[in-house]
């Protein structure tokens, strides 16, 4: 199981910009090898795949973020990013990352009108 520690939630006003990272503790784990996500899950909703990146592949958004929100990994600092732009309140969830069925603790979002 890998550990995962995201960070870059908070709030937000509708139509403004958040970056989450996601890093995987310890140093033998690299991202770069493996499928990697982002899910959320809103108050009362199942949690719902956002955005997927394979390793040298495309990634994939849910209908709902498509073309506000970009998944991206730095290889070199072994860190996996989501950035998101435009967000409305609907946006408003824990945002997790996924690698390997291993959750990240989640980091909250919050979009105000």
């Amino acid at each position: 199981q890998v550990q995962l520690v995201e960070s870059g939630g908070g709030l937000v006003q509708a139509g403004g910009s958040l970056r989450l990272s996601c890093t995987p503790s310890g140093t033998f784990f690299r991202i770069s090898m493996y499928d990697m996500a982002w899910y959320r899950q809103a108050p009362g909703k199942q949690r719902e795949l956002v955005a997927a990146i394979p390793p040298g592949g495309s990634a994939q958004y849910a209908d709902s973020v498509k073309g506000r929100f970009t998944i991206s990994t730095d290889n070199t600092k072994n860190t996996l990013y989501l950035q998101m732009s435009s967000l409305q309140p609907e946006d408003t969830a824990d945002y997790y990352c996924y690698v390997l069925s291993s959750w990240g603790q989640g980091t909250q979002v919050t979009v105000s009108s």
